[in-house]
């Protein structure tokens, strides 16, 4: 895999392909890396409130409660 990130100084870039890629499928993709890194704030579980019934997110908790509780009985 070949990965680069290039500032153009206009509308086109010339890529050169490895031997090995020729003749076979490619893919190629030109997106601003601000597009791709959006700071999102950081979700909790209220963000999902109504999303899960209650029953599903009880069972949840308890499982997330019991595997915290393993995880600092084994430390």
């Amino acid at each position: 895999m070949v990965r680069t990130i290039v500032i153009p100084d206009d509308t086109h870039i010339q890529l050169d392909v490895p031997a090995d890629y020729v003749g076979k499928k490619v893919e190629v993709n030109v997106f601003l890396i601000d597009e791709i890194n959006p700071a999102s704030p950081k979700k909790t579980m209220a963000d999902f409130w109504g999303i899960l019934s209650d029953k599903t997110a009880n069972e949840l908790h308890e499982k997330v409660n019991k595997s915290r509780d393993e995880w600092e009985r084994d430390i």
